[in-house]
């Protein structure tokens, strides 16, 4: 790994580099590079990243992370639903507890 006292820009071949893009690894010095979100950047990454896909964007995030939490809790509604349904339709001597108390070899 190269040390950053030795490099210089990777746009301006006789200025010394301050700083590493963490997106393509390059050197560049203090005119080539932006911060962004606390990152210090390229400006080549930083058009990538204003070009993120629809999903990767925080709206469509936080109604995508909405719909999912909403699809869960009509899931478990649906669940506990047909479970007390269940429940509902057995025989009351199983509610009861005397279907337990019979002595199945005798019979």
């Amino acid at each position: 790994m190269t040390r950053l006292l030795h490099q210089t820009c990777f746009n301006h071949a006789t200025r010394e580099a301050v700083a590493r893009c963490p997106g393509c690894s390059r050197f560049y010095c203090r005119e080539c590079v932006t911060e962004h979100d606390d990152r210090v950047m390229c400006a080549a990454c930083l058009k990538k990243l204003a070009r993120a896909p629809l999903l990767q964007r925080p709206v469509v995030a936080r109604l995508l992370q909405l719909a999912q939490c909403f699809a869960c809790g009509v899931l478990l509604w649906f669940f506990f639903y047909f479970i007390g349904e269940t429940l509902a339709s057995m025989p009351s001597k199983f509610h009861e507890g005397s279907l337990w108390k019979v002595n199945w070899l005798e019979r």
